[in-house]
């Protein structure tokens, strides 16, 4: 069984900072987590096969195309500093 104890220490190692309630409200909900995981290790899983989802996983990304893009000057033209070629910015790692 879970204590409050068990609840401050780990508060305490996430760095947590809890008011009493807060830390009432959160002992009777990991309680209740722990007593779900529990429940779910009763369960004979012997010949279940391992798998990464619930699902099948279909790609929902589109394929690749060239497609016109934006003329250049477009690109640029609310940029706050530009040569008409790139984009300039700040020196980040020196000249």
């Amino acid at each position: 069984m879970l204590s409050r104890a068990d609840v401050e220490k780990v508060s305490l190692l996430a760095r947590l900072e809890l008011t009493p309630e807060e830390l009432e409200r959160m002992t009777a909900q990991m309680v209740q987590i722990v007593g779900y995981v529990e429940q779910l290790a009763e369960l004979k899983t012997d010949d279940v096969q391992p798998m990464a989802h619930a699902l099948e996983v279909h790609n929902v990304f589109a394929a690749d195309e060239v497609r016109p893009s934006l003329p250049r000057e477009a690109a640029l033209a609310n940029a706050p500093h530009h040569d008409k070629e790139f984009y300039l910015v700040p020196a980040v790692l020196g000249e």
